[in-house]
Parts: C-alpha cells; structure tokens; sequence
C-alpha cells in the first residue's frame, strides 16, 4: 500500500480556502445529568433503600414489630444474589422475630419490589428511641362540663366548707368523680 503525501503549506492554504468549515457540534449533554432533577425529586417521594424503610418502617412491618425492630442498611449482594436486610433487635425478642422474619421479608419485598431483599440478618442491640408523638406529649381532651343540676347538687353538698384553696380543690374533685360515674 502506498501512501500518500502530506500536503505541503501552500496546498493546506487552497484546501481550507475552498472548503467551508464549521465548529464541529457540540456533544449532547450526559443523560444523567438531565435526568438527575427528576430522580431526586422521585427518590424523594417514593424514595427506597434503607432511608425509606427506616422512614416507613411501622408501616411496613406493623406496629408490634416495630416497637421490638429497626432497620440498619441494606447491604447488596455479589453476583446477581438478592440484597440482605440487617436489622436492629432488642434483647430477647430477637426469637420472636427470627420467627416472623418470613413474613417480615415479604412485608419488605412488597414495599421496594419483588425479590429484592432475600436474607434478614438479625442484631440484637439497644433500639434508638422512637420518634413521633409519645402518649406523654399528646394534648389532653379537655372533659366535658357538669350539667346545671349537677353543679348545683356539687356547690349544695359543700355549701358548709369554708372558702378558699380546700374548697376550690374539693370542688374539682367532685366535679372529675361526677363526670366518671355513671348517672343515677
């Protein structure tokens, strides 16, 4: 084969003279870039992985589960294995759940897709503490007032204490005993 010559100086000058050039195109941008926006704002919303376990998890698996249980991470498999779901027991009622861990797996598998999780590794340790609204910092519903008969039979039955502090409390508690019973 033969190869042909280099052109020289003077013929490279005649060659680009008649030939009309144009920047070459610019690459389209990476898909992934494009594409990023609208996979976090869907990870956000339907977000899966052990972030959203963890954020859903009494919804998951039930509340029973739930008070004994914590999820830790999800750790993938090698070689086209499913991934393993490690969670956090406390104490003893690590038997109990190594018990549910079926349906505990298929509570999970139902959440981030089918065949996803295949194993449950069971840890036992101090659960972190719950969050959410505790029965201690709920409001208290405020009970429904006596009657007007009531609340006379109440001032009428201690119409002979003294005024003051002892009444006042005696009164509240007449009225919180009357409100508990059942009418006569």
């Amino acid at each position: 084969m033969r190869r042909r010559p280099l052109p020289d100086l003077e013929e490279t000058r005649q060659i680009l003279a008649s030939r009309r050039s144009r920047p070459a195109p610019r690459p389209p941008p990476p898909a992934g870039r494009s594409l990023s926006k609208l996979i976090r704002e869907l990870d956000e919303r339907f977000g899966q992985g052990p972030g959203a376990l963890q954020a859903r998890w009494r919804e998951i698996v039930g509340e029973q589960i739930a008070r004994r249980t914590e999820p830790v991470k999800l750790v993938k498999g090698r070689a086209d294995a499913g991934a393993a779901l490690e969670i956090r027991v406390a104490g003893p009622s690590a038997a109990l759940v190594q018990h549910q861990a079926p349906e505990i797996l298929a509570r999970v598998n139902l959440f981030l897709g089918a065949g996803s999780v295949e194993r449950l590794r069971i840890v036992q340790g101090p659960l972190r503490p719950q969050t959410g609204p505790s029965p201690a910092s709920t409001p208290r519903r405020r009970a429904a007032p006596l009657d007007a008969a009531q609340e006379a039979e109440l001032a009428r039955s201690l119409a002979d204490a003294p005024d003051g502090p002892l009444k006042a409390a005696l009164m509240a508690l007449g009225r919180g005993v009357m409100r508990r019973s059942p009418p006569r």
